[in-house]
């Protein structure tokens, strides 16, 4: 039960896979590469291992609620906890993608955002005191991307709770449906997605200060 634990969502290939590489190799404890798909996840696995690295394997869909709660249970009964969280599970429509954007912005948001809201709200329960809690953003996560001035004061307000900021996610994905999001959020559901988690993030961090923990885009 003693043992420090790392968790990154979404690693079996990409950014997530580098960032399992690199706490395999820094980090004092044990790490969780996990995935959607057993087996690409075992091959991403299988990968490391053949660089001398040891990460550990448990499959997590973000996108289910019960995978979640599998997982966290699995992680509280073995290690009492995690020590570290990177959410970095997240899906991108190509630029050149054929499918309409009511579908796009629906898709994207409920993965890289409604999906995120529900990890973290089944697994900050078992953070450890100290832990830390990195969200993967990106440049694109940036409130200068977003066209509306509303907007833009509304996401940054200090005062701004969980619920009220997936109640705005949810009006674009609103909007969308209708064709009319460009003028207020622009065209790319990826960059309202993505300013999403960073505003989401500032909450959290008031939110969990309390318990001496930390989070942070990345």
């Amino acid at each position: 039960m003693a043992s420090k634990v790392a968790v990154v969502t979404g690693a079996n290939k990409g950014i997530g896979f580098a960032i399992v590489r690199g706490l395999c190799k820094r980090f004092d404890g044990v790490v969780y590469l996990t995935s959607r798909n057993i087996e690409r996840g075992k091959k991403a696995v299988a990968d490391l291992e053949k660089e001398g690295l040891k990460p550990n394997y448990h499959q997590l869909d973000i996108t289910d609620n019960k995978s979640l709660e599998v997982f966290r249970d699995y992680i509280k009964n073995k290690y009492g906890g995690i020590d570290v969280l990177v959410n970095n599970a997240a899906i991108a429509f190509k630029h050149n993608a054929t499918e309409p954007a009511a579908v796009q912005a629906k898709e994207t948001l409920f993965v890289n955002y409604f999906s995120l809201v529900s990890t973290c709200d089944i697994l900050f329960p078992i953070l450890k005191n100290g832990a830390r809690v990195i969200n993967l953003s990106s440049s694109c996560g940036q409130l200068g991307l977003i066209p509306s001035k509303e907007l833009k004061e509304r996401l940054k307000d200090e005062k701004l709770t969980v619920p009220e900021l997936s109640d705005l996610m949810q009006q674009y994905v609103d909007a969308a449906q209708q064709g009319t999001q460009a003028a207020a959020w622009g065209n790319s559901s990826y960059v309202v997605s993505k300013v999403g988690v960073s505003a989401l993030t500032n909450i959290q961090q008031r939110m969990l200060e309390s318990r001496e923990l930390s989070t942070m885009n990345q």
